[in-house]
């Protein structure tokens, strides 16, 4: 009997312990997007290169949570919630750490702008920014608390984004049909906007796997449920 108290304490410290790495790498990911956005705004290059260089944090903290699910897989053999949650944790890293790469790739796009003179004060990309880390920080705590109620609300949400992105496109094509020598810089920042909208898309997809996760319904590939509109 005390040998079999000491695993379950050993399997629910391995499951806390997966759950901390989650939100750290989440946690890493919302500043990389945050920094990202500001090394533009602020006009700082050395920023968006340490951004740059973090990227390896969220890589590294993605085969740790790879190897500790397949260890837990392997030794603890769980069932039922336990091996729904630690599958799911399996996916959910990988949406994760594509929000890394996509910092990344803002702070690329940021350098290059940096170099050319400003095209517009910059007012809707911070405010995307913003919501788009809040969706994510939402999705991961639905996810850790397994709360479908908060999942749901992430994916409506989500249509924020989106509509930031239409507005942010239609306002630089204006600036692209008006003067041709803003097309490259006015190119650039749609791809910055494009790539916040996928930060939203990455949450979405989360959440939708916590709802999975706590209900068994997939409405992945399905009609969602309204979305407030």
């Amino acid at each position: 009997m005390p040998d079999r108290e000491h695993t379950s304490k050993h399997y629910e410290q391995q499951l806390r312990i997966l759950k901390d790495k989650l939100l750290l790498m989440s946690h890493k990911a919302e500043e990389m997007i945050a920094d990202s956005i500001r090394s533009l705004v602020d006009r700082r290059p050395s920023l968006a290169e340490d951004v740059i260089g973090r990227d390896d944090e969220i890589d590294k903290l993605e085969i740790e949570i790879d190897n500790l699910c397949y260890q837990v897989l392997a030794l603890e053999q769980p069932v039922a919630g336990d091996l729904r949650f630690i599958a799911t944790a399996l996916k959910i890293v990988k949406d994760i750490e594509r929000i890394g790469d996509i910092a990344v790739n803002i702070g690329e796009r940021s350098i290059e702008l940096i170099q050319e003179p400003e095209l517009k004060r910059l007012v809707d990309l911070p405010i995307m920014a913003n919501a788009a880390q809040k969706i994510l920080k939402e999705s991961l705590d639905a996810f850790v608390n397994s709360d479908p109620e908060l999942a749901e609300k992430v994916i409506s949400n989500d249509y924020i984004i989106d509509d930031l992105y239409e507005q942010i496109f239609r306002e630089l094509l204006t600036y692209m049909l008006e003067d041709p020598r803003a097309i490259s810089r006015a190119i650039k920042l749609i791809f910055i906007a494009k790539h916040l909208e996928r930060v939203g898309d990455h949450s979405a997809n989360i959440a939708e796997m916590v709802i999975f996760l706590v209900r068994g319904q997939d409405i992945r590939h399905g009609t969602r449920f309204d979305r407030g509109r």
